[in-house]
């Protein structure tokens, strides 16, 4: 029985199997004007990202997560060939100076998709799980690269105006399992699950699903969490994005006890710092 319930958490990129047993880091790199953290840091210079890419290399992470459409509450909308303008030349300039790195694109764009795989990156990264772009599924299947489907309500400019659940763990188990039919169907080999922390939820909707994170173990796949120095850290502590790696912390602590698999970060050395003293439970 232990066997036949066992979560796959062995992931195919580009043909690197990668292990998903102990739970890995994925450092983020926004080459955006306007994120909520980092907006700005890194769309000006690629020597500013690769600098940042080999701080998160350096700390420990096991990907990095490129992405070139701001996805805060209320951001601006940008056309398919500014998004890829942002994208494709990190990309390629990261491959070229660390050629064994494993890159994830935060897209929800088929387009962009083909296009950074193309030029390197190994995961696909999509914000609505194929609600923003139908073709994205069938694209991802034909990539043949890991796909990370994450739940949001709405799109980046709606999701907050007053997002509701009958309940909300309830609603992301139903919601999940209808995707996961379709991306069986369409032959994707490799699905990790995002419940989507803060894209179309309140505050007490995301502790809710922090605290019941464990129940999508259910689906037998990763599972990534990206709560790094959002506002369900920040808001109840009356503190802002930049004073808030402290709770970062103990939200990626209660996340891995929970079940997580890939922590999503900002600032990898304590993410690893997190895993690492979560491991030590298990020698206890």
């Amino acid at each position: 029985m232990e066997s036949f319930f066992k979560r796959n958490l062995t992931i195919n990129c580009r043909g690197k199997l990668v292990s998903l047993e102990k739970p890995t880091v994925m450092g983020i790199v926004n080459v955006t004007p306007d994120s909520f953290y980092d907006g700005g840091k890194y769309n000006r210079s690629l020597s500013a990202v690769l600098k940042q890419v080999e701080k998160h290399l350096d700390e420990g992470a096991t990907f990095i997560d490129v992405g070139g459409y701001s996805s805060r509450p209320n951001a601006k909308n940008i056309s398919v060939e500014e998004e890829q303008s942002r994208v494709l030349p990190v990309i390629k300039e990261i491959v070229k100076n660390f050629p064994e790195v494993l890159i994830s694109i935060d897209t929800f764009r088929s387009e962009v998709a083909i296009r950074a795989v193309n030029e390197g990156a190994s995961i696909v990264n999509d914000i609505s799980a194929g609600n923003l772009d139908v073709k994205m599924p069938g694209t991802v299947a034909e990539l043949q690269v890991p796909y990370i489907a994450m739940h949001m309500k709405g799109t980046p400019q709606t999701m907050q105006q007053n997002p509701v659940y009958n309940d909300v763990v309830k609603d992301l188990i139903y919601f999940f399992s209808k995707k996961m039919d379709e991306f069986n169907l369409l032959g994707i080999n490799d699905v990790i699950l995002d419940v989507g922390f803060g894209f179309g939820k309140t505050v007490e909707d995301n502790y809710r699903l922090l605290k019941h994170l464990d129940r999508f173990k259910l689906f037998k796949i990763p599972i990534l969490v990206g709560v790094s120095r959002k506002s369900m850290l920040y808001k109840p502590l009356d503190i802002s994005p930049e004073l808030a790696l402290n709770a970062t912390t103990v939200a990626h602590t209660i996340a891995l006890q929970n079940g997580a698999n890939i922590l999503r970060a900002h600032d990898v050395k304590e993410a690893m710092e997190a895993i690492r003293l979560v491991d030590e439970l298990n020698f206890v």
